[in-house]
């Protein structure tokens, strides 16, 4: 439930600046990142949102100031012989400012983009959580499939 007047909607290339302060604020607050380099992402982050249409940020706004986001990457996926149009999705970069968390904002957010999900007809969406967000994407309707696997480079 949502104890306060937030509006979730897609984002535009403006948003891009907020975007990037969350991404900012996400590295140096909760993952120990110590750059300098604000200014230059603030600017990489448009251009890159601007190159990468098939990714759709949606932000929540709380006080005219963007509190949360959340990314959906459509990919398209190889055709089959009876279904040459596929697609599905990728949840990416979920974050909510620490002080509004577990207020309903993410669960906003993401019923965003699974409408946006829908919208598109995608053939399923996935998400790599961390172990902290793997209850709320529960609580969300999301569940583990063994069928999906993954695979990362050795460090």
């Amino acid at each position: 439930m949502v104890d306060i007047d937030v509006t979730v909607r897609r984002a535009s290339d403006a948003d891009a600046p907020s975007l990037a302060g969350l991404r900012w604020r996400r590295a140096t607050q909760e993952r120990g990142y110590h750059g300098d380099n604000l200014a230059e992402f603030v600017a990489t982050l448009g251009d890159w949102m601007r190159g990468h249409p098939e990714h759709r940020a949606f932000v929540a706004e709380a006080g005219g100031e963007v509190v949360g986001m959340a990314w959906l990457a459509v990919l398209y996926r190889v055709p089959t012989a009876n279904k040459y149009a596929r697609r599905g999705g990728d949840v990416q970069s979920v974050f909510v400012v620490p002080e509004l968390r577990d207020r309903g904002v993410g669960a906003l957010l993401m019923a965003a983009v699974l409408d946006e999900a829908r919208r598109l007809e995608l053939e399923h969406v996935t998400v790599h959580s961390s172990p902290r967000a793997v209850p709320f994407y529960e609580r969300n309707g999301w569940g583990h499939d063994p069928e999906r696997l993954s695979w990362a480079p050795e460090a």
